[in-house]
């Protein structure tokens, strides 16, 4: 099944979206050249024979396809890891940690892995929390972004606000612009529901803070507020 899913992903490629696709890249990535939308498709039509299996071999399975280094193999293993999200137990977490320093390579690939597998963790198992923010210290720049970004989901529905505090504390001076990108979306995300909260945290700290989180940071606050902190 495995060789059935590259090989269909291989043959599927097209010149032209791989080329678009990589455009959005400093670093050099590897595409087939699918759209998003025909990667899920691949992925819900093999899910069947992935959800009989058990969730050890689920993540093997999700594990042979990363070691790959496609992007859409990659986001293949990140449907087949969401899709069997009920059955995550606290002890994931520390598969998930490996996966993230091992396998994620790009902005791409720690944005979704974070979106699908991290997010859900962490709202199922909120005392994990801790350490993902040590991962603020890590010498890899993915590692540090998906410190982040890792809350981002969850951030959605209003939690985590602390969290993301400290995690952006942490990376506050962070000269790696995609780890400043990266906190920068999650203050972003929390504003649209602590919008007085970020605004101060924001602020106090204008001084220090990158100017292209700062922007990320604010962006949807209430035009006000926004107003103020650029005019600052």
């Amino acid at each position: 099944m495995l060789r059935e899913i590259q090989d269909k992903l291989a043959k599927s490629g097209d010149p032209e979206i791989r080329e678009s696709s990589e455009r959005f890249f400093k670093e050099p990535v590897k595409f087939h050249g699918l759209k998003a939308a025909d990667v899920r498709a691949i992925a819900k039509q093999h899910f069947p024979a992935i959800d009989r299996m058990d969730k050890a071999k689920v993540f093997e399975t999700c594990e042979k396809l990363m070691q790959s280094d496609f992007h859409e193999d990659f986001m293949v293993a990140c449907e087949f890891a969401h899709r069997v999200r009920k059955r995550f137990g606290k002890e994931d977490f520390k598969v998930f940690e490996r996966w993230v320093a091992e396998y994620v390579n790009n902005w791409a690939k720690c944005d979704v892995f974070c979106a699908v597998a991290l997010g859900e963790v962490l709202e199922k198992f909120p005392e994990v929390a801790g350490d993902v923010e040590k991962w603020t210290a890590s010498e890899n720049r993915w590692v540090r972004r998906a410190a982040a970004v890792a809350f981002i989901v969850p951030a959605r529905r209003g939690k985590f606000l602390g969290n993301i505090f400290k995690v952006s504390d942490r990376l506050l001076e962070d000269r790696d612009d995609m780890v400043q990108k990266g906190y920068g979306w999650a203050l972003k995300e929390a504003s649209k529901t602590h919008p007085r909260q970020v605004y101060g945290f924001v602020v106090a700290r204008r001084a220090k803070m990158p100017r292209t989180a700062y922007r990320y940071a604010i962006e949807k606050l209430p035009a006000d507020m926004r107003k103020a902190a650029m005019s600052l």
